[in-house]
C-alpha cells in the first residue's frame, strides 16, 4: 500500500481527511511533536524549530499533505503571533522540501494547503479566480510565500497542487461552532454591514478535493476549494439561524465592536469577496454539497 505522510494530522481538516484515506486503503502517516509508531495512526517525530524531521517518515513517504499552520482566527495579531502564523506555515514546507531533497525519495505528489486569503480581505462584486494576482495585506503575503515555497517541489519535478481553502464547515469545532453560538442564544446576527461574502465548502467537499488532487495526476498548481454557491455574512447567518430554528432580527454587529475586540484581525471578518470554484468543477469535481442550507443541515443533524 501507498503511504501518505500528512503534517498537521490531528488538525480540524487533518482528521478527518485521515479517516477517509484509510478507507480508502492507504497507509497514512502524521508528523508531530511526539513520536507513536504503534498508534492506530503511526505518527513520527518533527521539530520545525530545529529543522528536525524522523528520517523514515520522509524515506517512506508516497505523497506528502501539507496542512501544518497557526489558526489565524484563533488569536490577537500581536508581533509574535503574526511571526507563528508564518513560520508554521512557510518554515514548515521549506523544512519538508530539503528533508526530501536530501533523502532522495521518489515522492509522487507534494499537496500544500493555502487560503483564499490569498486574494486579500476586501468586499466586492468581482469573482476571484485562480489567475488572480495575491494581495498584499498580511495574509495574502503569507498565501503567496507559502504556495511559492510549496513551487520549489514542482521546480524539482514532483507533481505539486496548492488547495487555497474557504472558510471549512465541520461538525465539529471550526467556523459554525463560533457562529452558532450567538444564534443558539436567539442572538444571531451579521458582521459590519453584512454584505461581505463567507466562501464556504463543507469538510467532505474538501476531503473528496483533497483526494482528487492525490489520485488525478493530471492536476497541478492552484486550486480554489470553495463551494460554487455565494453567500454573504449576512445569508449565511440567517440560513444558520433558520437550520437552528432560531430567531435572526438582531442588529448587525458594528464593525467598529468587532475592530476593539479583534484589532487588525477584525479584516477577515468585515471583508471578504466571491471566490471561482469554476476550475476544480472543470477539472471534474462535482460537489456534494453546492448549497449552504443542505451543507449546514448535513453538519448539524443528529448521527
Amino acid at each position: 500500500m501507498e503511504t501518505i505522510v500528512i503534517t498537521g494530522g490531528t488538525g480540524l481538516i487533518g482528521k478527518p481527511l485521515s479517516k477517509r484515506l484509510i478507507e480508502k486503503g492507504y497507509n497514512v502517516a502524521h508528523l508531530t511533536r511526539k513520536s507513536n509508531p504503534q498508534s492506530s495512526i503511526p505518527s513520527y517525530f518533527w521539530n520545525p524549530e530545529r529543522n528536525e524531521i524522523d528520517r523514515k517518515a520522509i524515506s517512506e513517504a508516497d505523497y506528502i499533505i501539507h496542512l501544518a499552520g497557526a489558526g489565524i482566527g484563533d488569536k490577537r495579531w500581536t508581533k509574535k503571533r503574526r511571526q507563528l502564523i508564518y513560520d508554521s506555515r512557510i518554515k514548515t514546507c521549506e523544512l519538508l522540501f530539503n528533508k526530501v531533497q536530501e533523502s532522495g525519495t521518489n515522492l509522487k505528489v507534494f499537496i500544500s494547503a493555502s487560503g483564499i486569503g490569498y486574494y486579500g480581505t476586501e468586499t466586492s462584486e468581482k469573482i476571484f479566480s485562480e489567475t488572480d494576482r495575491p494581495s498584499g495585506d498580511f495574509i495574502g503575503e503569507i498565501c503567496r510565500h507559502w504556495e511559492q515555497m510549496a513551487d520549489r517541489f514542482e521546480e524539482s519535478g514532483i507533481r505539486t497542487v496548492k488547495i487555497r481553502t474557504g472558510i471549512v464547515l465541520t461538525r465539529k469545532g471550526g467556523a459554525v461552532a463560533r457562529m452558532m453560538i450567538p444564534v443558539r442564544m436567539g442572538i444571531g446576527s451579521a458582521l459590519g454591514n453584512g454584505r461581505q461574502y463567507i466562501p464556504w465548502l463543507h469538510i467532505d467537499d474538501l476531503c473528496n478535493i483533497y483526494i482528487k488532487a492525490l489520485e488525478d495526476t493530471t492536476l497541478r498548481g492552484a486550486f480554489n476549494a470553495v463551494a460554487p454557491e455565494h453567500k454573504t455574512n449576512k445569508d449565511f447567518m440567517r440560513i444558520l439561524a433558520k437550520v437552528l430554528k432560531k430567531p435572526f432580527f438582531f442588529p448587525n454587529i458594528p464593525a467598529v465592536v468587532l475592530k476593539i475586540i479583534f484589532g487588525k484581525m477584525s479584516g477577515i471578518l468585515l471583508n471578504g469577496s466571491k471566490v471561482s470554484a469554476g476550475k476544480i468543477i472543470a477539472a471534474g469535481y462535482s460537489f456534494q454539497f453546492p448549497e449552504l442550507e443542505n451543507a449546514l443541515r448535513d453538519l448539524l443533524k443528529k448521527r
